[in-house]
């Protein structure tokens, strides 16, 4: 029977601090991107109690972004919906990769584990356990990553919230925050694999930077995992491993 009792002994597990320490090389680049988000939201018009409801709710930096030029111009509901949709659409896919290791898992728990998953929170659990089958150690990596990520983000995007009002723009904190994620997206790069999808999901992005709703994020991510996948393939033909 899996608890929330169960959930929470899984802090003691190796990999959990593993997980956990794994995500803190990425917490300063993420805790920036929330600070921008955060003020981002105040600085628009919406307010500090439906900004702070609103970064513990979504919880998707680049959803709330998208979707705030949309609230404040007083777009329908049903635009801001598919927006925010369309630029998480890259979730499905992540789903998707994490579904052979937790398929097993109570329905409650799996929902509890997608609202808390992140970019990097997959990446480094891709990384971390390369073969798609369940094993030990994997549901403790994960909420040990997805711990020290959420606390990172929601600890700056609070902090934007509140002090929003007093934070130059001139600091350039877009800027900064994303200088910050390139740095970390950069040292996950670590094989010709990598870097091909990357190439290619930089210039997929773009060429499809003109689509609507902001669309070309999850071009960009799809033509990654197929490059990725499809060089995957043919280094294991090159080697005769079956796929």
């Amino acid at each position: 029977m899996h608890s929330l009792p169960s959930v929470l002994a899984l802090r003691h597990h190796p990999e959990f601090e593993r997980g956990a320490r794994d995500m803190a090389s990425a917490a300063l680049g993420i805790g920036a991107w929330g600070l921008v988000t955060g003020v981002a939201m105040v600085k628009s018009g919406l307010g500090v109690p439906l900004s702070l409801a609103m970064t513990f709710l979504v919880f998707a930096g680049s959803a709330q972004l998208a979707s705030l030029p949309l609230i404040i111009a007083g777009a329908p509901v049903w635009l801001i919906w598919a927006t925010a949709t369309c630029v998480n659409l890259r979730f499905v896919i992540f789903s998707a990769g994490l579904r052979p290791y937790f398929a097993h898992l109570p329905l409650k728990r799996r929902l509890t584990l997608g609202y808390f998953t992140g970019d990097l929170n997959y990446i480094f659990f891709q990384r971390r356990f390369p073969d798609p089958e369940p094993a030990d150690g994997q549901e403790a990596y994960f909420w040990g990553s997805v711990a020290t990520n959420w606390v990172a983000w929601q600890t700056f995007s609070v902090a934007g919230i509140l002090l929003a009002n007093v934070i130059p723009p001139h600091w350039g904190l877009g800027y900064a925050g994303v200088l910050a994620l390139l740095g970390i997206t950069a040292s996950l790069l670590t094989t010709s694999t990598t870097w091909a999808a990357a190439g290619v999901a930089a210039v997929a992005a773009v060429a499809s930077y003109g689509l609507p709703l902001k669309l070309h994020i999850v071009v960009a991510i799809v033509a990654a995992i197929v490059t990725g996948l499809a060089l995957e393939q043919w280094q294991r033909r090159r080697r005769g491993v079956s796929p």
